[in-house]
């Protein structure tokens, strides 16, 4: 019953917003590993461009000062996805973003899209920017990246944060029916079309990934046991397309590579609890 001392025309302005605050309560009570939060903004950068790379213009930005830390971004993705890093690891680090190629600003050519490619991509803009070693923060795609210049080319890293990778096709699980992935894929369509500089080009870049998934990567287990490089092998423990299993496989192989599968988060564990992962990341960096 309500209360008499309440004038009911408090209580009919009350009302709608009863409802309102109701309606979003299946929303607030979501689970962390079930939502996609909006993509960050990226922070003002020191100094951005784009520099001719391998027959493309390869975007960068960077920030802060000290060591070395280049960020390297998921499939479809671009440089804006690490917006909630960039500012803690900045106030430490030299932090350097890139967006692969075709990728947000990065321009793309006729050449099949490898993770070679994209891994000499990244090496070339370190010999323009004159850094001999850095340590790599990626994530999914940009991990795998991070993974073959650990194998190819050990003396160029101090370190690889390698989350959400996979060593090979058969690490990886369908997400066609995976809301998070319905709403990544429509933001990324979206996205490109603000960044890119053929905004038009969408399908035509997304068929290059999906012939360089169907086949990508190849790890052997003799090269994930030649790395060398101080690794950590990291996912979400509800991680939607990564299977667990080859999650252990690399780590196990990898000499002396620490697992860490971080509670409550997905594949988009840095946007869905920063704090968690920034200080898993931090720690990384800074110990040892």
């Amino acid at each position: 019953m309500l209360n008499q001392s309440i004038p009911m025309r408090i209580v009919r302005l009350l009302i709608p917003l009863l409802i309102a605050l109701s309606s979003s309560l299946p929303a607030l009570a979501q689970n962390p590993w079930e939502r996609l939060p909006d993509t960050p903004a990226l922070p003002q950068p020191e100094r951005s461009g784009a520099v001719p790379v391998n027959g493309i213009r390869l975007w960068y930005a960077e920030f802060g000062h000290g060591s070395p830390v280049i960020l390297l971004h998921g499939g479809l993705a671009n440089s804006n996805y690490w917006g909630l890093q960039i500012p803690p690891l900045a106030a430490h680090f030299q932090v350097i973003v890139v967006d692969s190629r075709g990728h947000g600003r990065s321009t793309r050519n006729a050449e099949p899209i490898t993770y070679h490619l994209m891994a000499s991509d990244v090496l070339a803009l370190m010999d323009m920017l004159h850094i001999p070693k850095a340590a790599v923060v990626g994530w999914s795609d940009g991990a795998i990246i991070g993974l073959d210049i650990a194998i190819h080319h050990p003396e160029r890293l101090t370190k690889l944060f390698a989350f959400g990778a996979n060593s090979d096709p058969s690490g990886v699980k369908s997400s066609e029916a995976n809301p998070n992935f319905s709403a990544y894929l429509s933001r990324t369509r979206e996205e490109y079309r603000q960044h890119s500089p053929a905004p038009t080009e969408f399908n035509t870049f997304h068929d290059q990934l999906n012939k360089m998934w169907d086949s990508e990567p190849n790890f052997t287990d003799a090269q994930l046991g030649s790395i060398t490089v101080l690794t950590w092998i990291v996912d979400g423990d509800r991680d939607e397309i990564i299977k667990r299993e080859n999650t252990d496989h690399m780590a196990n192989l990898i000499p002396g590579a620490g697992e860490l599968i971080l509670p409550r988060v997905s594949h988009f564990a840095f946007l869905q609890d920063p704090k968690q992962f920034n200080e898993a990341l931090l720690h990384f960096l800074s110990g040892f």
